[in-house]
């Protein structure tokens, strides 16, 4: 079996279109943000402070050794980037969802495109993460068939390394059936929140009750289970009118309203404003 590799990029291609893109961004090499990767998943690595990037519209800065990881969902324009380390890999090379799904799409750090996780790296957790970098970046010039087997090794580690930066950070309940829950909860909210718009109608594909949902959200001090909803339909509805030219209707239709104004209601609500006020000042 022939796998691609180049030197230049540090991006593995295989035969059954895997892919994966390890380099480090300086400033004004912002280029990658504008590659579409079908199914990719990217994290990014801060090596200097007041990194400022615009996701989904909102500004964000991040600071030396934060991590954040995006879905291809998340529409990302940098303003302002310093040294970076940059990892993008697809579902072909590291199919998440069938593997480990605490450290996949399905896990804690890529659930759904409506959360934006960030970690920060501690002096003593940071030694583990550069050596893995560094580890990583080798085998990337490694040319034999062991390659690939090789990346998504290293792969999965660095994603267990974050993934329990985040559990201790974000404190997550112990209760491994109730992050399941969660986990899955978000899942399906990604999967539906087009045509689904009720805690009971996720309820029901969970085999749990509202009440049951409501009640593990509320005991990790998080946001409602109907909050989860709104925001996504919400995140959608921004993305359509900033960054699409699709008429409010059209946009209302493709997150499940057939009426307009009960649209713009629920917009307004959330926004503070119309959907054709916030279009304006775009």
């Amino acid at each position: 079996m022939n796998y691609g590799f180049s030197d230049i990029t540090m991006k593995f291609i295989g035969n059954t279109n895997e892919y994966l893109q390890l380099k480090t961004l300086e400033q004004c090499d912002c280029s990658v943000f504008r590659e579409i990767i079908e199914g990719s998943l990217t994290i990014l690595w801060f090596q200097s402070d007041a990194n400022e990037l615009v996701i989904d519209g909102k500004i964000y800065t991040f600071n030396k050794n934060q991590i954040v990881f995006l879905t291809e969902f998340h529409q990302v324009t940098v303003n302002h980037l310093e040294s970076t380390r940059f990892l993008r890999f697809n579902r072909h090379f590291y199919c998440v969802i069938d593997h480990d799904t605490e450290v996949g799409c399905k896990g804690l750090l890529f659930f759904g495109a409506s959360q934006l996780p960030v970690i920060t790296i501690s002096e003593k957790d940071l030694l583990q993460f550069e050596t893995l970098w560094t580890m990583f970046s080798i085998e990337m010039q490694s040319k034999d068939s062991l390659q690939i087997d090789m990346l998504q090794m290293m792969l999965k580690r660095y994603l267990i390394l974050c993934t329990r930066l985040f559990k201790a950070q974000d404190q997550y309940p112990e209760e491994k059936i109730e992050i399941d829950i969660i986990r899955d909860f978000n899942f399906l909210v990604e999967q539906h929140f087009k045509t689904k718009h009720s805690v009971a109608e996720y309820a029901e594909l969970l085999n749990k009750s509202p009440k049951t949902l409501s009640n593990i959200f509320s005991k990790i001090g998080s946001k409602t289970p109907l909050q989860y909803i709104h925001e996504r339909k919400m995140l959608e509805a921004r993305r359509r009118l900033r960054y699409s030219d699709m008429q409010i209707q059209e946009i209302a239709y493709e997150i499940g309203y057939d009426d307009i104004q009960a649209f713009s209601r629920f917009f307004k609500k959330q926004e503070g404003v119309s959907p054709s006020v916030f279009k304006e000042n775009m």
